[in-house]
């Protein structure tokens, strides 16, 4: 159970906070960079839900990941260690499996892209464009704190603060984006269809929209060039 009595504490003013196991840490750590940013995804996915007129399925699917995000953000904060008194939360590989799945459900509704695209369109689709600018941020903010401190937990005699990072925090970000930029063009579908990106900043034609409808679309963001 949860209980937030206070919200401020003056604990940081330092510069310095707790990470999960209690050990204090600079605020410019890479790993509270990386839950931070990831906090920032799940805002802006709330602000999704909120404003953006989405489908109930789509809103199901987002509230889940909102969720795991709560769990991803926790399993960042908490060094890898060889035992826990409790166990922490931490990301399993059946989340990304899960990820995946919708991936490839909604990517059945879209039709082929031959063209990068704009973000926008709907109000909800570039509110999820958004996110998933947020969440590859996150992404590789984790990648940065695994480079900083490995994936290998702390012997049973370590200091707290000390040990590695889960990798599957940043493969499961990976993913996630992925997911964003689908759902964005599925958001899409209910508007006039995707702006699609002309060479030459479309100085010659007004934007082209690709009609709703047929066809199924890539299974990955255009923009991503390591999934």
């Amino acid at each position: 159970m949860v209980n937030l009595t206070r919200i401020y504490t003056r604990t940081g003013d330092d510069g310095t906070t707790a990470l999960g196991d209690n050990g204090r840490t600079a605020k410019t750590d890479p790993r509270l960079t990386a839950y931070a940013d990831t906090d920032e995804a799940n805002s802006m996915i709330g602000v999704a839900i909120a404003c953006g007129a989405l489908s109930h399925e789509v809103e199901k699917t987002l509230t889940r990941i909102q969720n795991d995000l709560f769990d991803v953000g926790a399993d960042l904060c908490m060094p890898l260690r060889a035992s826990y008194e409790w166990e922490p939360l931490r990301v399993r590989a059946e989340w990304i499996d899960e990820l995946e799945a919708d991936c490839d459900h909604y990517n059945e509704r879209l039709e082929p892209l031959r063209s990068f695209i704009l973000p926008g369109g709907t109000p909800g689709s570039a509110h999820l464009q958004v996110a998933r600018t947020v969440t590859r941020r996150a992404e590789r903010a984790a990648w940065a704190a695994l480079e900083a401190y490995g994936d290998e937990p702390a012997g049973q005699d370590a200091a707290k603060g000390e040990g590695g990072v889960n990798p599957l925090t940043a493969k499961y970000l990976n993913r996630l984006s992925d997911l964003l930029f689908i759902l964005a063009r599925v958001a899409n579908l209910s508007g006039d269809g995707d702006v699609l990106w002309q060479p030459g900043g479309g100085r010659e034609e007004a934007p082209v929209r690709r009609g709703r409808g047929a066809g199924v679309a890539q299974d990955d963001d255009p923009t991503d060039d390591d999934a």
